[in-house]
């Protein structure tokens, strides 16, 4: 048998997997009022071959932000015209191209250009390769208040749509997604057809994503990891002095952000590691009061679902994290709602992090409804639903955190609090000397 053809019967054995598959026990249960079938692949509208599609940006450095498309032909332009008033654009920015292929699949042309210097909190419109329709976006703020959309785990379901309606209706201004983009697994028309169905969000308001597992995308001798999410969702990790999509850092009026690969190398002897030792260092709490830390797999989980998995990740990167006095951690994986009090080392800490989980964007596995009883006490809410969190950070010493359920269609607001900066508790500069002695650690 022809390599091809062993190709395109691996293909078949794969489509009929992926159509024949069930949720893990630990997901599966009953959903009351909305189905959780997965959105047709086809049922999106395509775009006509040489316009562009599944446009969305991301922030690309001070200033600046990154444009992403993709083309069916193969011999568009990669460049950006855009300016303040509708269809009037008095710049440009040249781009780059690439493109991949994964069995039998070749995906389209993926462009991604560089727009800026931007201003702060201002609407400009922008049109991709010369062609195709205007879109408009709005950068955020420089300075206090901004508003963080978050959900992980999104999916392509009715859910999934619901919380993106939900989205919609917070006036955010970055959207924060802690890994599982398009539950493609291997099938990669999803992830053209996710790119579809997130384009009238993504295209608006800048999307910082980080990878979770069912981006790897890796098949029995197939072991392009992570091929089609790093091609597709390039973020600022040039801009951040690391050397791997997977993870990153970015700034945003007074919050320093910080993106980690739970399915990148994190020991001790690893380059994300080391990368985080240098971010951190870097970090100014005058200028950046806040700090921010999201990964996947979550490190204070009381849910049945992926117990310990992140465990060994924790083990390494926590005393960092803690040294440095991050704020908040929010995770996704499990799909499922949790928010935790200060603790470090599993331990109540008024100097350690918030955790939060929200692993509960839409995905199409369901609802991860088993939990450890009694509850511990570092967990102070949790709820298996499908939802979304909105932060607020009103100012460098104050922020309000929101959870929303998604419940017949209406987003209820399930869960509240207003969270005190580490920055004004004083625990940053009781543990200066204990920052720098761990990150000048070798």
């Amino acid at each position: 048998m022809e390599l091809k053809q062993q190709k395109l019967l691996l293909v078949l054995i794969l489509t009929l997997l992926f159509a024949t598959a069930t949720p893990d026990s630990e997901y599966v249960r009953p959903l009351p009022r909305k189905t959780l079938t997965t959105i047709p692949w086809d049922s999106i509208s395509k775009a006509h071959s040489s316009y562009p599609q599944q446009v969305h940006i991301s922030l690309a450095g001070d200033k600046h932000m990154r444009v992403t498309w993709i083309t069916d032909d193969k011999h568009s332009p990669s460049y950006v015209e855009y300016g303040t008033l509708p269809g009037r654009y008095d710049s440009i920015a040249e781009g780059e191209c690439t493109s991949y292929n994964y069995l039998l699949y070749s995906s389209g042309k993926i462009h991604h250009a560089v727009i800026g210097p931007l201003e702060d909190n201002t609407a400009y419109f922008y049109r991709c390769g010369g062609k195709g329709a205007e879109f408009e976006l709005k950068t955020p703020p420089a300075q206090f208040p901004i508003t963080f959309a978050v959900a992980g785990d999104l999916g392509q379901t009715g859910w999934t749509k619901s919380t993106l309606a939900h989205i919609d209706q917070c006036k955010y201004d970055v959207y924060l997604l802690p890994g599982d983009l398009s539950y493609a697994d291997c099938m990669q028309h999803l992830w053209d057809n996710f790119g579809k169905l997130v384009e009238p969000f993504a295209s608006t308001r800048p999307w910082m994503v980080t990878e979770g597992n069912h981006e790897e995308e890796n098949i029995l001798l197939l072991t392009d990891e992570f091929v089609s999410y790093n091609s597709r969702w390039k973020m600022p990790f040039e801009e951040s002095g690391s050397t791997s999509n997977l993870y990153y850092s970015f700034e945003v009026a007074g919050v320093h952000v910080i993106m980690l690969g739970s399915y990148a190398d994190y020991d001790v002897y690893s380059e994300q590691y080391r990368w985080l030792k240098e971010d951190l260092s870097k970090v100014d709490r005058k200028r950046t009061p806040w700090l921010l830390v999201l990964f996947h797999v979550p490190w204070y989980n009381s849910n049945k679902a992926h117990q310990g998995a992140g465990d060994d990740m924790m083990a390494a990167m926590e005393p960092l994290l803690y040294a440095a006095s991050v704020d908040l951690v929010i995770a996704g994986h499990v799909h499922a709602y949790e928010r935790s009090k200060r603790l470090y080392n599993g331990r109540l800490d008024p100097c350690g992090a918030v955790h939060i989980t929200i692993g509960d964007g839409g995905n199409r596995e369901g609802l991860a409804h088993k939990y450890i009883n009694p509850q511990p006490k570092w967990s102070e809410f949790r709820e298996a639903s499908f939802g979304h969190g909105e932060l607020k950070i009103v100012n460098s010493t104050h922020a309000f955190w929101s959870w929303h359920r998604n419940d017949d269609d209406e987003p209820v607001k399930a869960d509240d609090i207003w969270i005190t900066s580490l920055v004004s508790s004083r625990c940053v500069d009781q543990k200066t000397h204990e920052l720098r002695s761990t990150l000048l650690t070798p």
